[in-house]
């Protein structure tokens, strides 16, 4: 293994960290407004119920807590997310606003199979979630 490929666990665990840390901003914002916003999202709506998952995932994926599994619902809720919200108003993603929930969807997906990486609780307790 090459010095570079040698760093591959970790690299993926940074990876992992940041998508789910700007994930779960998304979610806290629908919730509780932080970061601050304009938009409401009424309780209950689906909006809010995407905020709830971004919010229980992005927690999960960020401490590398059953990563495979939160990936995996995070991964669906972006593609649902895509085709009822984005792909309707246009077909490209950069003018429909939909870049994001596909990046989110297709990161995630990478996850279900990659694991988590080196560093969270997954690999600390040596599940095969890492």
């Amino acid at each position: 293994m090459d010095a570079i490929s040698a760093w591959r666990p970790q690299v993926l665990s940074i990876l992992r960290i940041v998508s789910a840390l700007l994930f779960l901003l998304h979610g806290t914002q629908k919730h509780i407004g932080i970061p601050p916003t304009e938009r409401v999202i009424e309780t209950f709506s689906l909006g809010w119920w995407a905020g709830a998952i971004e919010i229980i995932t992005g927690v999960a994926m960020l401490i590398g807590f059953q990563t495979r599994a939160a990936a995996f619902l995070a991964s669906g809720t972006m593609a649902f997310a895509y085709w009822l919200a984005h792909a309707p108003r246009d077909l490209f993603p950069t003018n429909n606003g939909g870049d994001a929930a596909i990046l989110y969807c297709f990161i995630f997906l990478y996850f279900v199979v990659a694991g988590g990486g080196a560093w969270g609780v997954d690999a600390m307790r040596g599940s095969k979630n890492a």
